[in-house]
């Protein structure tokens, strides 16, 4: 039986300054003024759209992400912030996180970002090497970087996350080192730590950048990195997340648990769980009310929203739908289940596999027991938790959890938004 779990908003603003090479995300570089007040009528009017599915739930944090959220003015985002709150159920110190680009950050806007509600800042600085910003395409410096964080303390922000990239083209260990020595400088409470991936589509993957480390370079300088951020006091509570005690990033671990999330804005995913008892079928169509399309018992809603800014903000200004969005079938509910959940080091218990899927732990029973023999997991029976090979190999892990006919899945990048 499907319940409701947390719930989370994810608010996506898709222009930023120029795109990045490596970046898969939905952004779209800035050409001349942007429509701020037509964008924030559009992000309401989604919301509005949303809402029958979310009535009388409570929302647990909200999330701008981008694109670069601060390119965004500080009256932009309370006014939606006013907006959606007299829509939703705000839970008690909201967690109300804003993505920032060191290149965009303005003396005194700080102070009136954290004004509108904002209580938690997410810097992408990805290095402070100078040249390898220049590589990555970044239009800030180090010392941008630097500056801008300092100016976001100095306006009362104490919780906030770095973004660090490693295995950059031209990077060594002593580099990757170098950059989480220039971040604890600074004091923050979350630190993401990723490698650089060749997205597909990317500029990048088109033309791939000369001088990117191997991937038992790449490993070296990921576990390295890891047993500096232990030593400061930090907490590797994700596959590519550290936090000081009680500073985890709570709408991404929503995600990770497997909760739900309304997303809104251009290219946004939301995902929503509708109780009831399950469809006596995996198959959609057997699963439909003839009349209404819908699944009478309950299912897990995938809901997506126009990618183009503009074509999203002309539909939001009409009687059209914004976007689309599925029910996510029995079969794929493992694999989207263990996407998420196999991120955490800590693992998971099977009871909350079958509270957020609906399915029983059977169902899951011969995946479990392969991951097992191979040494990737540990089971005791309740709790599942991945071992340091299988965290090396997570991908792997989570492909034996793939429906056979290799499921229909839309395409969900909101799910890996930096944190």
């Amino acid at each position: 039986m499907l319940s409701h779990p947390p719930l989370s908003l994810y608010v996506h603003l898709p222009w930023c300054v120029r795109k990045c090479p490596y970046c898969d995300f939905n952004s779209h570089q800035r050409h001349g003024e942007l429509p701020f007040e037509a964008y924030v009528d559009a992000l309401i009017a989604d919301l509005d759209q949303d809402l029958p599915l979310v009535w009388g739930r409570v929302v647990h944090s909200v999330f701008f992400g981008g694109g670069t959220p601060s390119l965004f003015p500080p009256a932009a985002i309370d006014c939606f912030l006013q907006a959606a709150g007299a829509r939703l159920r705000f839970a008690p110190n909201l967690e109300i996180t804003l993505e920032t680009n060191p290149g965009t950050a303005e003396h005194g806007r700080f102070e009136l970002y954290r004004a509108a509600g904002v209580n938690r800042l997410s810097f992408g600085v990805q290095s402070f090497d100078d040249g390898c910003l220049q590589r990555l395409g970044r239009i800030h410096d180090s010392a941008q970087a630097v500056h801008a964080i300092t100016l976001a303390q100095d306006a009362g922000f104490d919780n906030f996350n770095i973004d660090l990239m490693y295995a950059l083209p031209g990077q060594t260990l002593a580099m990757a080192a170098h950059d989480i020595d220039r971040a604890l400088a600074l004091s923050p409470t979350h630190l993401s730590h990723y490698q650089l991936t060749l997205e597909p589509e990317t500029a990048f993957a088109k033309r791939p950048p000369a001088g990117i480390p191997d991937e038992d370079a790449a490993w070296d300088m990921q576990e390295h990195c890891r047993r500096l951020l232990a030593a400061a006091g930090f907490e590797h509570y994700e596959v590519s997340a550290y936090a000081k005690p009680g500073a985890q990033c709570q709408h991404n671990r929503n995600y990770w648990l497997f909760g739900d999330y309304l997303g809104i804005g251009a290219g946004a995913h939301g995902k929503l769980t509708v109780p009831g008892h399950l469809p006596p079928t995996d198959a959609d169509a057997a699963c439909r009310d003839d009349a209404t399309g819908e699944h009478p018992g309950g299912g897990i809603l995938r809901r997506w929203k126009l990618k183009s800014p503009t074509s999203y903000m002309a539909a939001a200004g009409s009687e059209k739908r914004i976007g689309g969005d599925e029910w996510l079938s029995a079969t794929r509910r493992p694999f989207d289940f263990m996407l998420n959940a196999l991120r955490l080091p800590e693992g998971f218990d099977l009871s909350l596999f079958e509270a957020r899927t609906g399915l029983p732990r059977a169902a899951i029973g011969a995946q479990l027991k392969t991951a097992l023999a191979r040494g990737w997991i540990t089971h005791d029976g309740e709790h599942v938790q991945p071992t340091e090979l299988g965290q090396r190999f997570t991908n792997d892990v989570i492909a034996l959890f793939l429906p056979e006919d290799g499921g229909r899945r839309t395409e969900d990048r909101t799910v890996f938004s930096r944190q």
